[in-house]
């Protein structure tokens, strides 16, 4: 029978098992999110994330081992999240996945969470094959790397200081939108009038491939301000969703730009897109248009698997276990901070 792998990912506020098998593709997937509790505070509280991903993890790997119909005892290696991400939720999946692959004598492998979200589109169909190049887009990074296979990434440039998602939520937060913030504003800028308003689009003609978007919240802050009733410090409806629009141009804009240069740079004609923010409307319109007119295809992760998931985890365990046999060392650390660059040079 084909290797079966169990993902756990834990890097943050969700909590997502799945089971992958070569040959077959996924078995079953599930996925907890905390948006609810953490709504309540208007962002991530990381205490709370790592209690409820110990409430979660157990439960779920049993309800996706029932769903898939399968045993403890077929499961051939087990994969979690490394890192980065939230040190404390790290540790709940590291410490879960290696207890058990030590108890059930199997591999346990470390994955980097941008790897696995990097590689999902492979799980879609039709699925981009290597070379290509990747637009990373999730939380708290914006990157773009040229992909050569697994394990093998080269960076081409990322953010220099806020990444795409963060300069949505933050946006969101000044138009006074709830958390996850990103979602809320794309829903807004549907109803705003494009053009309206003009805000920059830092480095978009930096000759480089290097992003920032600091500046661009600053511009929304002052426009907000702006456009604030004086005396009560409110704005109507349609003017919040024409900010909204145009705070989702210039980073749609900034995105398909760069993305544009890094396939001329390279020379290829795939683009992967993967990250929270890859599931913008606006964002795969623009690059399917972008892309397509110079005769490339732009690849994209099912919606359910843009956001953080086990699946993505899971598959990326099977591909790194297919390369070379897991190894059975079961001590462990996460690492909150963890270049991918470096990690495929590990």
């Amino acid at each position: 029978m084909s290797l079966i792998t169990l993902g756990i990912e834990s890097s943050c506020d969700e909590t997502g098992i799945a089971l992958y098998q070569m040959g077959r593709g996924l078995l079953a997937h599930t996925l907890h999110t905390q948006v609810a509790m953490h709504s309540e505070y208007g962002g991530v509280v990381p205490e709370l994330a790592s209690r409820d991903h110990v409430r979660r993890v157990i439960p779920l790997v049993r309800q996706v081992m029932r769903e898939a119909d399968v045993s403890l005892a077929q499961i051939s290696a087990i994969a979690y999240t490394q890192g980065p991400g939230l040190g404390g939720a790290l540790l709940v999946g590291a410490s879960v996945a290696n207890a058990l692959a030590y108890a059930l004598d199997i591999p346990s492998i470390g994955i980097h969470h941008l790897e696995g979200h990097l590689l999902s589109p492979l799980l879609s169909d039709p699925a981009p094959e290597f070379p290509f190049v990747a637009l990373l887009v999730s939380g708290g990074h914006t990157q773009l790397m040229r992909v050569d296979g697994i394990g093998q990434y080269t960076l081409l440039g990322e953010t220099l200081d806020d990444a795409a998602g963060e300069a949505f939520d933050k946006s969101a937060k000044l138009l006074g939108l709830g958390y996850p913030g990103g979602p809320e504003l794309a829903k807004l800028a549907a109803r705003g009038r494009p053009g309206l308003y003009k805000l920059p689009r830092p480095m978009l003609h930096s000759g480089d491939l290097e992003f920032s978007f600091s500046g661009l919240k600053t511009a929304v802050l002052t426009l907000v301000k702006q456009s604030s009733n004086d005396e009560q410090k409110i704005m109507d409806e349609q003017t919040r969703a024409d900010i909204a629009c145009a705070v989702q141009e210039a980073i749609v804009d900034v995105l398909a730009n760069k993305s544009r240069a890094a396939l001329a740079q390279t020379g290829l004609d795939q683009l992967v897109v993967a990250g929270g923010v890859g599931a913008n409307k606006l964002l795969r319109e623009r690059l399917n248009k972008d892309i397509g007119k110079r005769g490339g295809k732009v690849f994209y992760p099912d919606l359910e698997f843009c956001t953080d998931n086990g699946a993505m985890i899971a598959f990326a365990g099977a591909l790194r276990l297919a390369q070379q046999p897991g190894k059975k060392d079961y001590r462990f650390n996460v690492k909150p901070r963890w270049n991918l660059a470096e990690s495929a040079a590990s």
